[in-house]
């Protein structure tokens, strides 16, 4: 991971402005080489994605619009022949991790490289059963193996499980076992596409009762062994504020956040369209999105995001939650804490 002083300069920068598309989500694809039991992506693939050229340009967008970090998943990312020079390019500008679900990160080690995180998602410690969720048999053995072979190399790979109800209790056992190997761990919690309708822009899955969290005490128990292990463990990649948030949620069925889609953060499809979320009908396309950013429209889909309370999907409550100065300021002491040249600038 290479990071030059323009580049943190800049990211700094963009932490203090306003009303900034400051974290981006960019579903590269919707192809996908696995089965997982908890998504559907894998059921309704399409081939028609943006081309090389327009990855390039609509990460141009954003960097004049001041978007701090993007995401790069899918679909599998790494499944396109050019994410290598899409890697490449968004690391010159903003923080950027690609996930990849285990099965091709070990053959594009070199392509890689570029990025400042990968996240590998892995469910669980038990071959057969992360082989069962992932939907194909040596799911668990290659994603080991692409962990092993990213950290000989270098690269900050981190371990990304998705909590369900086939995990929930061995979640602490599988935090503590790639801490202390210093891997870090970022989670993903199930959920699904309640919105789900033919004009959302990304459809990820319908309901699954038998991974659906439905035992409110084991959430809780989990967040809160979680925050404990935050105190000893320093690469446990969440934040505070979002294990209380869950907590309260759980418990009170409460929500301490609003939705900050479209004002914070937004999503970008395979096709390159615009939208606050996933389940949200596009806005535009990348390229439009400069011109209608500070349209009345947007301002009023704003106002109807922030009263949703539809899903639990943790990327898009981090953001909401963080969704000010102080927040993206701890969200980057958070991700790059071990950097020295960017914990310098920031502490100046």
């Amino acid at each position: 991971m290479v990071i030059t002083i323009e580049k943190a300069v800049n990211i700094l920068k963009n932490c203090m402005a306003f009303n900034r598309p400051q974290h981006v989500q960019w579903f590269l694809t919707r192809r996908c080489n696995y089965r997982c039991n908890s998504c559907q992506i894998w059921q309704d693939q399409d081939y028609d994605e943006l081309s090389t050229k327009e990855v390039l340009s609509g990460l141009d967008v954003l960097r004049k619009m001041g978007t701090i970090e993007v995401v790069f998943s899918g679909g599998n990312p790494l499944l396109r022949d050019d994410i290598d020079e899409i890697l490449a390019y968004a690391s010159r500008f903003f923080i950027t991790t690609v996930y990849d679900n285990g099965s091709l990160a070990a053959e594009k080690i070199e392509d890689l490289k570029h990025a400042d995180f990968v996240a590998i998602s892995l469910d669980s410690l038990d071959p057969h059963k992360n082989d069962y969720i992932k939907g194909v048999k040596g799911a668990w053995r290659r994603a080991m193996e692409s962990i092993r072979k990213l950290k000989e190399n270098g690269i900050r790979v981190s371990v990304s499980p998705i909590i369900s109800m086939h995990n929930i209790d061995e979640i602490v056992k599988l935090t503590q076992y790639f801490v202390e190997r210093d891997i870090p761990v970022w989670y993903c919690l199930y959920s699904y596409d309640a919105l789900a309708s033919h004009k959302e822009s990304f459809s990820i899955g319908r309901k699954k009762d038998d991974y659906n969290i439905v035992d409110a005490n084991k959430i809780i128990q989990l967040c809160t062994e979680i925050m404990e292990m935050r105190h000893k463990y320093s690469n446990i990649l969440v934040t505070e504020n979002l294990l209380k948030a869950l907590i309260n949620l759980y418990a009170n069925g409460t929500r301490i956040w609003e939705c900050k889609a479209l004002q914070n953060f937004i999503v970008i499809n395979h096709k390159g369209q615009v939208s606050g979320c996933h389940i949200q009908e596009p806005i535009g396309s990348i390229h439009e999105l400069p011109k209608i950013w500070n349209s009345s429209k947007l301002d009023n889909l704003r106002r109807k995001y922030q009263k949703c309370s539809k899903c639990t999907y943790l990327c898009y409550i981090f953001y909401s939650l963080h969704g000010n100065i102080h927040g993206n300021l701890q969200i980057i002491k958070e991700h790059w804490k071990n950097v020295k040249l960017f914990m310098k600038l920031f502490d100046q």
